[in-house]
């Protein structure tokens, strides 16, 4: 049995940051589920693309209002609490956060820890990172 929460992970090696957003990853390669669970923050007024080539996301939103952009079809899609949305092509899209917004996700295969997007908006594979 696996029991923690956000104090716990808050400021450890689980808590991931870069300019316009928070990762706290509840769950990691390492813990043998084979998928992460990530409570995110995005900043109020951030866009942000992104591809993750090497993952499938699923982001289920719980507070803030945000749009998501699909960069292949240029469809907008309204995020509020509530909304969820699968990244289940590696679809290229932005987000854009119209207030914060806080997001609980999941992404399979599981992150290692560290990922940071590159310059083409995706992770890098599990192989990459060891």
């Amino acid at each position: 049995m696996i029991v923690t929460s956000l104090e716990k992970i808050a400021g450890t090696e689980r808590d991931v940051s870069g300019p316009d957003w928070r990762s706290r990853r509840f769950t990691l390669a390492g813990d043998g589920l084979g998928y992460t669970l990530t409570d995110t923050v995005m900043a109020a007024g951030t866009e942000t693309y992104m591809q993750y080539v090497n993952h499938v996301e699923a982001v289920y939103c719980i507070a803030g209002e945000a749009e998501i952009i699909n960069e292949e079809t240029k469809e907008v899609h309204h995020i509020g609490p509530g909304t969820l949305y699968i990244l289940d092509r590696h679809d290229p899209h932005t987000f854009r956060a119209i207030t914060e917004v806080r997001n609980v996700c999941i992404f399979t295969p599981a992150l290692t820890g560290g990922e940071v997007h590159d310059e083409n908006g995706a992770y890098p594979a599990a192989e990459e990172m060891a």
